[in-house]
């Protein structure tokens, strides 16, 4: 079984070097796909999801520059920088748009309700009033969720399991968002079961952030818990950084937390989910509707523990925490 680095590594060349040499589909004229990212051109992680959609999109015959043209914008974190390039995305009448989470997907939605949009990574794309429902999406929207709300609180349990002496959590989460609520009141019921208080602190403004992290930490024996969001992913290094200021154990919904320096992260596996979006796409391109094609769930999910910041926070990681890991960083 390929290393997680060895594919990483594989993505990344690859995506350098388009066309993909893949058997193409003579199948007329030429197709052109949208791709919306709220991140910038030179982040490496994004670099490498859109490498495994690009390969999975080669092995069903779709070779770039041959029968498939992509045109990718990014939004690096900005609203209005998402809204404009997601209205001249919309503008080029691209035969489908790949958009990364709910910042991408609100912006086009509301551009347009004719154009295919699929979503390799969403939270609740029917709290966010993206599709009608789940198995059927009944509109120009579908994709893939990253969120399965029981294993929300599987992140309170690897924070005990890792930090036991941890009996105040501060969930961090953004309000905005439909799966917002739902994280938090699964994470809340679990909190007695592991002997611990829970309190919600909304992702805003950094200085917001700040405030708030600090006056949970004035208190011994707090832990974070960092919920997906756009917001929390652009705020990554000051969350890292406040984290590691006070002592707070943290667990993540996001491996680029931890490579970026956090301390565990747990979440649907990104490059699997990019992979089965390219799935959707080649669907759409030969005549399916995003209206028929239901919301899928998350299939993989990946554990990251940085050791680093476990040994600079006086923590020992079980065993059994260690041998379920995906990837330990050193």
């Amino acid at each position: 079984m390929m290393k997680r680095r060895e594919f990483i590594t594989l993505v990344s060349g690859a995506a350098a070097a388009w066309p993909l040499a893949a058997r193409a589909q003579q199948n007329g004229r030429m197709r052109l796909i949208g791709v919306l990212l709220p991140g910038a051109a030179d982040d490496l992680d994004f670099q490498t999801w859109v490498g495994a959609f690009q390969q999975a999109l080669g092995k069903s015959g779709w070779v770039i520059g041959r029968n498939v043209r992509i045109d990718t914008r990014w939004g690096a974190g900005n609203a209005d920088d998402i809204r404009k390039q997601a209205a001249n995305l919309v503008a080029l009448a691209p035969d489908v748009i790949l958009a990364h989470g709910a910042s991408t997907v609100r912006p086009l939605l509301q551009a347009t309700r004719t154009v295919p949009i699929v979503f390799p990574i969403i939270g609740d794309p029917v709290a966010a009033g993206f599709v009608d429902s789940l198995a059927h999406p009944g509109g120009n929207a579908t994709g893939f969720m990253t969120v399965e709300y029981s294993f929300s609180g599987r992140w309170l349990e690897m924070l005990k399991q890792i930090a036991p002496n941890v009996s105040r959590v501060a969930v961090l989460r953004d309000a905005t968002q439909g799966s917002a609520t739902s994280l938090f009141a699964v994470i809340q019921a679990m909190a007695p079961l592991v002997g611990v208080e829970v309190v919600p602190v909304n992702v805003g403004e950094a200085p917001e952030v700040e405030r708030a992290v600090a006056a949970f930490a004035r208190s011994p024996n707090g832990g974070l818990i960092v919920t997906p969001s756009g917001n929390a992913t652009v705020l990554r290094e000051l969350i890292i950084t406040l984290a590691a200021r006070h002592k707070l154990p943290a667990v993540y919904a996001g491996r680029v937390f931890v490579t970026s320096g956090g301390l565990i992260s747990y979440q649907a596996d990104y490059i699997d989910q990019y992979q089965r979006a390219a799935g959707y796409v080649d669907r759409i391109l030969k005549g399916e509707k995003p209206a028929d094609l239901p919301v899928q769930m998350p299939s993989k999910f990946e554990l990251v523990i940085n050791l680093k910041t476990a040994k600079a926070l006086g923590l020992t990681v079980p065993a059994t925490l260690l041998a379920r890991a995906d990837e330990v960083i050193e």
